[in-house]
């Protein structure tokens, strides 16, 4: 060790929390800094005599700020880099800007305060008093969240930058995991001591958990991966815990003055026949469990992040990735120059990295395939999670941080304009999770979210500029496609359901609903996460146990024939098996690629008999005209399209009544004012809608007519 800075006389440090410019490095509990700081690399020391320092990345000191009347408890720099608080035991929380400068008093009590953190957009601050937990929003008139956290003190607490957990430990011997709301997620045993430390790491899947002699690995949800208990010698309670920003590894200071270091190890991937562990820092082992074969693979700098899929393991290092193909292990492609990987995601064609800076699209050959940009997207890359980004067949879509109602959609086909310029879809909420479907023809391309209020929408991907919106689900905290098939399942509090055909059948309710199963889930226990969801088999995680159910197998079958364009087959298939899943799934799938007389006997069979005459009348309009194109996109749920087909065939009175048909006043009233066509029959049928409503004409068009002269 080396001294690097001279402290003022007198300071004692009581905390300290570093910013860098690339995210948070070892010695930041949280980790964090993401977004980098204005001014390099700085460190906040607070002090037991109510000072704070800054020290620059040459270890000067460049403010001694007095804060407060006592110990400052906590310090911390703001997740944008931009300010700092400070918490004392004079039961005040500080705001201070970057350069040191005051610039609001958040909370004072009467109490003492023990810990406090940012929230992960930097709006909200934890802390904690006494037994209480409380969050204080920062904007004005805003309401303060206050819950009873443990039965004795809290001493410790942590926000999840990710997953927005929060994590409490007291001196009940317990740690606690809470959602925003003070909603309790999960409540551990007691252990022998007072639970002195906590932290989540960086990407937001592990927790790490201090104590006396203790020192505990937990996924996010709270169940435990590992302890480890220091029993040949007393090193102490773990007071302070720090993450390292690739989330490998962790640094501990105790009660006795030591500094501990961890690295986090047997790590485990599954997928298909295939089983990947990290056996050391550098290490992994690859087994086939049907070839019964075990390879052993070394890398020369420690493993940083990993995926397995699609028949390749791609590993990335400190300062490499590494793409290894299941039938070629011993001889990998070296990717050089790739450093700070934080997601690696696996598609059929393509894989993502994400670094600080950037979304890398490969190739499995190691070819450079995208380097996809949009607006801001500089600044917005290190808030990116694993939720907010999905890679599909052909797409990429990725939410926007800035504005979290927009999803930005990229094509990944060779020589596609939206490779540079994105597509953009609007949600009326923020989105919190996106996932594009990973299967299917060009045609078939989907892509789901979920927004703020736990609602999950569908859209088809290749329907930009305008994409149009089907809600198909309620109360969804999180979602997956199937990686061979449109299948998609979704996880609730206390059950799963799962769609069958959502993208087909998204316009229609009643199609939806009878392709849609939902399932209890009470026998897993509680805190169920998705983990895998491959060909047929669903896998779910509940505090560490794995629980594989299946989906029905004719109809991941069917998904397969529609892929092929195999109708006689399919219609076998459910003639065969004589299932109402299977026969809506084919109405659905049938009707989506105008196949009539094959979605009418599905129909039929389906007993969905208003479908069945509509068919028909269909099939009674003259074959490939206007009208007939146009009533099967209205079969499909696209309004728009029926209309356009209409207007530009010029037939403009069929779209005047196909747009009252559909309730679309202002349309037909645009329309039939346009080409001064049937104008008194859509003022007409509106007097007669408004009469049978009981209402008053409020349409500013249809009044502006209705005072007009004689």
């Amino acid at each position: 060790m080396v001294q690097v800075a001279k402290l003022p006389d007198g300071f004692m440090p009581t905390d300290l929390h570093w910013l860098t410019g690339k995210g948070s490095g070892i010695g930041t509990p949280g980790a964090n800094a993401p977004g980098g700081s204005k001014g390099g690399e700085s460190l906040l020391i607070a002090g037991a005599d109510g000072r704070f320092v800054i020290l620059n990345k040459s270890a000067r000191i460049e403010r001694n700020v007095a804060a407060h009347t006592g110990p400052i408890v906590t310090a911390r720099w703001s997740p944008d880099g931009a300010g700092l608080l400070t918490a004392g035991e004079d039961g005040v929380i500080k705001i201070w800007s970057r350069s040191g400068m005051l610039r609001s008093t958040v909370v004072q009590n009467e109490g003492q305060i023990r810990c406090a953190r940012w929230s992960p957009n930097a709006s909200a601050i934890a802390y904690c008093q006494g037994p209480f937990v409380a969050i204080k929003p920062l904007a004005a008139n805003s309401k303060l969240t206050k819950w009873r956290a443990h039965e004795g003190m809290v001493l410790c607490l942590a926000w999840s930058n990710n997953t927005g957990m929060i994590g409490t430990g007291g001196e009940d011997c317990r740690y606690k995991i809470w959602d925003t709301l003070g909603t309790n997620v999960y409540t551990s045993v007691a252990d022998d001591y007072a639970i002195t430390s906590i932290d989540f790491c960086p990407d937001g899947e592990l927790l790490a958990i201090g104590g006396f002699n203790m020192l505990k690995l937990c996924h996010y949800t709270g169940w435990s991966h590992s302890i480890v208990r220091f029993n040949q010698q007393v090193t102490g309670s773990l007071f302070n815990i720090a993450w390292s920003a690739d989330s490998t590894q962790i640094a501990t200071s105790t009660s006795t003055g030591s500094l501990l270091f961890g690295h986090i190890i047997e790590r485990e991937l599954r997928n298909r026949n295939l089983k990947a562990i990290t056996t050391g820092r550098k290490t992994v082992q690859l087994q086939d469990i049907v070839a019964r074969t075990t390879d052993t693979l070394d890398f020369s700098e420690r493993i940083i992040k990993w995926e397995l899929g699609y028949g390749h393991l791609v590993v990335a290092t400190v300062h490499q990735v590494h793409i290894f193909n299941e039938n070629y292990i011993n001889t990998p492609i070296i990717i050089d120059g790739r450093s700070d990987i934080r997601i690696i995601m696996l598609g059929k064609k393509h894989f993502i990295l994400v670094d600080n800076n950037s979304i890398w699209i490969y190739t499995y050959s190691g070819r450079l395939h995208l380097n996809p940009r949009f607006s801001g997207s500089q600044a917005q890359i290190p808030h990116l999670n694993g939720r907010c980004i999905s890679l599909g067949m052909d797409s990429l879509a990725v939410r926007d941080h800035s504005d979290q109602t927009i999803i930005h959609v990229f094509d990944l086909l060779p020589g596609a304009t939206r490779q540079e310029e994105p597509y953009t879809i609007h949600s009326k909420s923020p989105v919190v999770e996106v996932a594009v479907c990973r299967f299917g023809n060009p045609d078939d391309q989907y892509l789901v979210y979920i927004d703020a209020n736990q609602d999950l929408y569908i859209t088809s991907v290749h329907s930009g500029p305008e994409y149009v919106m089907h809600k198909i689900g309620t109360q969804v905290t999180t979602m997956m496609w199937s990686s061979d098939t449109n299948i998609l399942v979704g996880l609730h509090d206390l059950s799963y359901s799962v769609w069958y055909c959502p993208g087909e059948a998204c316009a229609d309710p009643t199609l939806i609903a009878l392709t849609t199963f939902t399932y209890d889930t009470s026998e897993f226990g509680k805190n169920i996460t998705l983990e895998n969801f491959e060909g047929a088999n669903i896998t779910f995680r509940s505090s560490g146990a794995i629980f594989t159910v299946s989906v029905k197998t004719y109809c991941v079958m069917l998904h397969k024939l529609f892929a092929e364009n195999q109708w006689e087959r399919a219609l076998k298939l459910c003639r065969l098996v004589q299932n109402h899943l299977l026969w809506a799934t084919l109405a659905a799938m049938a009707s989506k690629r105008n196949q009539l007389e094959i979605s009418e006997e599905a129909f039929s069979a389906s007993l969905q008999i208003d479908k069945v005459n509509y068919l028909n009348y269909i099939k009674s309009l003259p074959a490939s005209g206007p009208e007939h194109m146009a009533e099967n996109s209205i079969m499909n749920g696209r309004v728009q399209e029926a209309e356009i087909i209409l207007t530009h065939n010029k037939r403009i009175p069929e779209a005047i009544r196909f747009c009252l048909r559909m309730h679309r006043w202002n349309k037909a009233l645009e329309i039939a004012l346009k080409h001064e066509v049937d104008v008194e029959l859509v003022l007409e049928e509106r007097r007669k809608y408004l009469q049978a409503l009981e209402r008053e004409e409020n349409d500013p068009q249809f009044l502006a007519l209705d005072e007009r002269p004689e």
